[in-house]
């Protein structure tokens, strides 16, 4: 059981993200032995581990198929740092859609698909380079 933070202590016991409710909400992938927790990178290229305080918000950026677990923020921060990662990132607002199998679409719009998707990782990756470049 957690101890109630005393007034001389200037940090609450856990720290625990502004609308969370104690939980976040963590995408996982199948593992060896059960679930694993899904890591992500930056645009940047560091790794980082990635949660979201709804499962609305969750299903909005990652999409209605993907499994998640609820988990606190110590608890993720403990099973992302054997693995070397550091960062955490809550509630990510910039994602690409889903690539979606559509069995009726055109050569056409499949590959326009293709073209914004590989317009959006190139501009990316141009932005990348030039902080890189400019320090």
């Amino acid at each position: 059981m957690t101890e109630p933070a005393s007034e001389d202590d200037p940090e609450p016991c856990e720290r625990i993200p502004a609308g969370a409710g104690g939980t976040l909400c963590v995408p996982v992938r199948p593992g060896p032995a059960g679930c694993v927790a899904r890591m992500f990178r930056t645009p940047l290229g560091d790794r980082t581990a990635v949660a979201f305080t709804t499962p609305e918000r969750l299903t909005a950026t990652l999409g209605a198929e993907q499994a998640w677990i609820s988990l606190s923020e110590p608890a993720l921060r403990s099973l992302a740092r054997p693995l070397g990662v550091t960062a955490l990132t809550v509630d990510p607002q910039f994602a690409a859609p889903a690539v979606k199998d559509d069995p009726d679409a055109s050569p056409d719009r499949f590959g326009s698909q293709l073209m914004g998707v590989l317009r959006v990782t190139g501009a990316i990756a141009l932005v990348d380079a030039l902080c890189l470049w400019i320090g």
